[in-house]
This record gives C-alpha cells, structure tokens and sequence, in this order.
C-alpha cells in the first residue's frame, strides 16, 4: 500500500477506484500496514467492541430464487430442514437468549422473496411480542416487501433490514436470474425511506474479480448501511458454487477485503459474517482490528461458533463484546 493512500484514508479522504484495486492488489507484505490503517478507523468509529449477533432461520427453504450459493434456493439440492414460519415460542427463546447473553442483536431470516400481506401481518405480531418481551435490537432478512408491507413491520418495531447486494452490478446475473441487482437497490431505498435501519454487505468467493469486489463496495458506499456484511463463500451442499474453487481465499486476501471495506464505510458495523470460523482461524486478533461485529452459533444452513466460545475469543483477542 502506498503511504498516500495510508495517509488519505486516515484523513478522510475518499479512495479512488484505483487506490481500492491497489489494496487489494497489495503485497502480503504490506498487509500490517493495511490492518493498522483500519484499526485506526475501526477504534475512532467503533471504539474496541466487537458486537456478537445471533441469527433465527424463521422459515427455512422453498425459496422461488435461484441464487447460486444459498442452500434454500429452488435450484439446490441441498437436503436442508424446510419448514414453514416457526412458532413464536421458538423464536422467543432464541430472543430471549439474546437478551440474557447481553448480545447486540437477534437476526431473523426468513426463505423467500414475496410474502402475502397476511404473512407479514402474522410476523408483525411477532416483533411487537418479540420487542415488549426482551427490549432488544432486532434485524430482519425478509425479501421483498411492498411499501405498506414495510410500514407494518416498523411499526411493529423493526429496527434494520437485511439486504444483501452480494455482488457487484455487472456480475449479478451470473449468481441469480429470477431477479435483478436493480430490483435489490430500489428495494433498499424504499426502506431506508420509510425509516428502517439497513444492513447490506456481499459475499466474496462467488468467481467475482477484484473489480467486481471493488464495484460493490462502491454501491454500498452510496447506500450508506449501518451495517455492512462480508461474507466468505462457504461452498454447500447441492448449490449451483458447491464445487467453487476457494483457493484464492486466503486469510490475507480476505483480510484486505474487510480492510477495504474499513477504508471506503469508515463509520459502519463492518461484519465479518458466513466464513468467519474457517478463513481466520488463529487470526482472530487481527480479524477484528477490522471487524467491530460477528455472529455466533451459525448462519441459516450451516453450523458456526458456539455463544460461549466466542464470547472467550473475543476476550482473548484483547476485546470487549458489545452489549446494546
């Protein structure tokens, strides 16, 4: 990394196109300079917290979509549970574990890209009961929603949405062709028109080029999230990527992209999501100079780190977990 580009980041300047390819073009070599520039921007934004989320998978496969990495998707086989919307006395527990366990967030997905207005009125009643019994922040991945769809779920008490860009413009149709990245932005400004709180990231490792990693961040940063995902393709069973080569997701390539992400969202929750356990085992300590958040015991479809277990290795790495 070049020292002008060290030193424009820390001073707030915004990176161009060619500056973002060069980090993570950057040698191995210079990947301390790259992670202390972002711890930097990480403690000035985010203090030393590393935020610990739970994540409900509330209806699981059946998805009309064809997206090419989710085990849910009508196009994988992947033998997954699929099942309905769960009962609210599960999902309470979960909730309720959340709130005893001083995590920041409960996340909830639910399968799908449409949901019938009488669907959304049966999960409003949800968050309103799941809200007045833990008082805890909680996150939503629910697809499309209509306008009115949306304004019932925030007054329901919804604080954030999840929608995810996962790729860049150009690359999208090469992951998903029952919809378009256009349909994904549009449906994040109705949101953050009507309020919501939005948490939108990627996936890295779908065959994507540096560019096309670039090109989403570049989106994401006139999206302005809260919240920012990155994910680290884990290749599952029965999807379209179960035999995607990974090879070149090594920890310093994947440190860069967080550290990217860092420069050009400064100010967001830069979650290191899906992938955590396997691309940075022992290296966690640098993981989150970056990385201000995480999640525990899995991600939908596939299986992660325990609370407990987290809990210790963010103390060990010399962090504090947050409680919100």
């Amino acid at each position: 990394m070049r020292d002008a580009i060290g030193s424009g980041i820390l001073n707030g300047n915004a990176l161009r196109r060619e500056d973002c390819l060069a980090v993570l073009d950057a040698p191995d070599e210079e990947l301390d300079k790259l992670l202390e520039a972002a711890f930097v921007l990480r403690k000035k934004h985010k203090g030393l917290t590393v935020g610990i989320q739970i994540l409900s998978n509330a209806k699981s496969g059946n998805c009309t979509e064809d997206c090419a990495y989710c085990a849910q998707s009508r196009s994988a086989d992947s033998g997954i549970e699929t099942y309905s919307l769960i009962s609210y006395k599960k999902l309470s527990a979960t909730g309720k574990l959340v709130k005893e366990r001083g995590l920041s967030r409960h996340c909830i997905g639910l399968s799908g890209i449409r949901f019938s207005d009488k669907a959304i009125d049966d999960f409003s009643e949800y968050v309103r009961n799941l809200k007045a019994e833990t008082h805890t922040s909680i996150c939503c991945s629910i697809g499309f929603l209509t306008e009115v769809q949306a304004r019932k779920l925030k007054a329901a008490g919804l604080d954030r949405i999840n929608h995810n860009l996962n790729t860049s413009r150009s690359f999208y149709p090469n992951i998903c062709t029952t919809h378009t990245f256009e349909e994904r932005v549009a449906n994040i400004k109705m949101l953050q028109a009507v309020g919501f709180e939005i948490c939108s990231g990627g996936i890295i490792g779908l065959g994507e080029s540096k560019s096309d990693v670039v090109d989403m961040l570049l989106e994401l940063q006139s999206i302005h999230p809260e919240s920012v995902p990155i994910n680290f393709l884990l290749p599952l069973k029965g999807t379209r990527l179960a035999n995607a080569d990974t090879a070149h997701l090594t920890t310093a390539y994947c440190l860069k992209v967080l550290c990217l992400a860092r420069f050009m969202l400064a100010s967001a929750s830069i979650r290191c999501a899906a992938g955590r356990e396997v691309y940075f085992k022992g290296n966690e300590r640098n993981l989150f100079k970056v990385a201000d958040s995480i999640f525990a015991s899995g991600y939908l479809t596939a299986d992660g780190q325990t609370i407990d277990d987290t809990i210790r290795l963010v103390k060990e790495c010399g962090f504090e977990y947050c409680i919100e």
